[in-house]
């Protein structure tokens, strides 16, 4: 394998770091430059918006309208007491209190109507954002380079996906409703209360600069902390996910108390600033009805006074309370709404920086046609290295001609899966070219040139499926008897058949429930069936015993007949027929030739040869 630098460990090493976002953050870094993106994302919905505006206003209008109304109810059975009691006049008036009454019933059923059409709209816009940001990313992970998910976590990522754009959904929900809602119950409550008393409004209005300043305060301290909760959510997920995937082995090497620390360490960090966040954030309501408060005493004093002198009448002190009461209301949801922004704010930003990667170039306008390949690869003056300060593969140059078998050899850290790499343009060479059939790989498509390629790994993948759409991923448009020809050419038809369910039997989402070897034979089925030019076999049959492996190497030899194969192995007992034989060390080719060859020459090959014999005699 290559001698590539990850910034963690796995399990099985028992190390863990931060990851890339390790550092502590004091806040957002472009808070203003982060809403705009999210803007952005909500213009299609322009229309949907505007409904829900016009909806708002109607909703908060006819609730506004309301204590107004009330208030005349309260004058009329005031007028209608006093002149029972004074018997100058016919006392309350309960047919026009029912017809006031009435009309308020119809206001409040009418605008909680339009409140509920409201929320129908802005949870449908903030659920369609989070599904095209998740669509987004989901296309953008296609076109990342292999290297930014080796320099970062799993969980990371799946942070941005899960967490983050949930976070960024339910608060745009909120924002949507909230927003538009309390912006319009604060301009019709003011416009209410000054018909009622402009003087009552300028007094009950003087507390708004303290609550103004207290906010502010808040909400500085709050968004620092709203930023670390989104950074150490994933980093905490991140962890959860490396020690589950490699539970078996941090079991096997006693880690459990180890990762425990390491998981407590992160978790405490995860509370540490989620309780300051939402204790910050939970500070905004108790601050806004204490404010709240002060005011309503201010004008209930005032207006006992104003009553005193006849300047108002009793049914518009009510209402103007009411008002004031529901005045505070929407300004302490603003407030509250700032606070969810500084959170939408920082999840946003951890899923835009993910979108703003670097990619892979971009595919070329004019590219090759790969319809009539016939495998020749040349490398020419090849350089590469995972970090530019450190260069693994050194001036690499080869010419394989169609059909040849190639053995890539050498200890662990040559370089031999990085040649492989390359060829795939997993990663793209510092320096050098890399020609197929005299073609630049990168006047291919990636998609055009990889489908050329039939890969078995050391590292088998399967996913969640049965076994038979397990084999068919090699060719998706494959019929069940290409899917048995092929398994039974990789000598896992019979496995196979002895299986429960034979090939509809479905593999757990670990894979555990085949063997190791298993597993193999299903992944050498798969790229047989994808029926490649060019043949890449890792390690294909390291985890095979020696009379499986014997017969794999027979289909492989049927397999490999007219087609050319990089063939990379440790045991070299299962190279002995290829063509070339690549010795590397260091990144350099040291040797090249045939078996016979090589052995003669008694070189590094020789040497290697030998050891490994000597050290299974020993063994045995």
């Amino acid at each position: 394998m290559s001698n590539q630098k990850r910034p963690r460990k796995g399990p099985g090493g028992m190390g863990m770091g931060m990851g890339p976002m390790g550092g502590s953050t004091a806040k957002a870094k472009d808070f203003k430059g982060t809403m705009k993106k999210l803007i952005e994302h909500l213009r299609p919905y322009r229309f949907a918006m505007l409904l829900v505006v016009i909806f708002a206003i109607g909703s908060a209008a006819f609730s506004i309208i309301g204590p107004k109304i009330l208030g005349n109810a309260t004058t009329k059975i005031f007028e209608g007491l006093v002149s029972k009691v004074s018997q100058s006049g016919g006392g309350i008036d309960f047919t026009s209190i029912g017809r006031t009454l009435t009309i308020l019933v119809g206001l409040y059923v009418t605008s909680s109507i339009f409140s509920f059409i409201q929320t129908f709209i802005t949870s449908d816009i903030a659920q369609k954002v989070s599904y095209n940001l998740r669509k987004e990313i989901s296309e953008k992970i296609n076109r990342m380079p292999l290297k930014y998910f080796d320099q970062n976590t799993h969980g990371e990522v799946l942070s941005k996906v899960t967490n983050d754009v949930d976070a960024i959904s339910q608060n745009l929900n909120q924002i949507l409703s909230q927003m538009i809602t309390s912006a319009t119950t604060i301009i019709g409550v003011l416009i209410m209360m000054l018909s009622i008393s402009v003087s009552m409004t300028v007094v009950s209005l003087l507390v708004l600069p303290i609550s103004m300043v207290l906010i502010s305060v808040v909400v500085k301290k709050s968004q620092k902390h709203f930023k670390n909760q989104q950074k150490y959510l994933g980093n905490a997920n991140g962890h959860v996910e490396e020690m589950y995937s490699g539970h078996n082995i941090m079991k096997a090497f006693n880690g459990e108390e180890k990762a425990i620390a390491e998981f407590e360490e992160l978790n405490d960090k995860l509370y540490n600033s989620a309780w300051k966040s939402q204790f910050l954030s939970g500070m905004m309501m108790p601050i806004m009805t204490f404010i709240g408060n002060l005011g309503y005493v201010v004008v209930a004093i005032m207006g006992g006074y104003l009553t005193i002198k006849n300047s108002i009448q009793v049914g518009d002190i009510l209402s103007f309370t009411q008002y004031t009461r529901t005045f505070m209301q929407p300004i302490a949801q603003t407030a509250q709404i700032a606070n969810v922004m500084q959170a939408t704010a920082a999840a946003a930003e951890r899923v835009f920086e993910f979108l703003e990667e670097e990619e892979e170039s971009v595919d070329p306008v004019n590219f090759v046609s790969t319809e009539d390949i016939k495998g020749e690869v040349s490398f020419k003056n090849v350089n590469f290295g995972y970090n530019k300060e450190q260069t693994i593969i050194n001036d690499f140059s080869i010419n394989v001609k169609p059909g040849q078998k190639v053995a890539i050899v050498g200890p662990t850290g040559a370089g031999k899966t990085t040649i492989v790499k390359l060829l795939m343009r997993f990663y793209d060479i510092n320096s050098g070219q890399i020609l197929v059939d005299g073609h630049d790989i990168k006047d291919f498509k990636r998609n055009d040139l990889r489908k050329i390629f039939g890969m078995v790994l050391q590292d088998t993948w399967l996913f969640s499926g049965n076994i038979m759409e397990n084999i068919r991923y090699g060719k998706l448009d494959a019929s069940d008897e290409e899917v048995i020809k092929a398994a039974k050419l990789a000598h896992a038809h019979h496995f196979i058949k002895t299986q429960a369910g034979g090939y509809k039997m479905e593999i757990n989402e670990e894979a555990n429930n085949i063997s190791q070897g298993q597993k193999q034979l299903l992944t050498i089925a798969r790229a047989i069936l994808a029926d490649p030019k060019i043949l890449i076999l890792d390690e294909a049959t390291s985890s095979v015993d020696t009379r499986t492996e014997v017969l794999i190497q027979k289909a492989m030899d049927n397999l490999m007949e007219g087609r050319t194969s990089f063939i990379i192995a440790h045991r070299l007992s299962t190279i002995r027929e290829a063509d070339v034989i690549l010795v590397m060390k260091d990144g350099d080719i040291v040797e090249q030739g045939n078996h016979e060859t090589l052995l003669k020459a008694n070189g590094f090959y020789a040497s290697l040869y030998n050891s490994q014999f000597e050290n299974e005699d020993q063994a045995s």
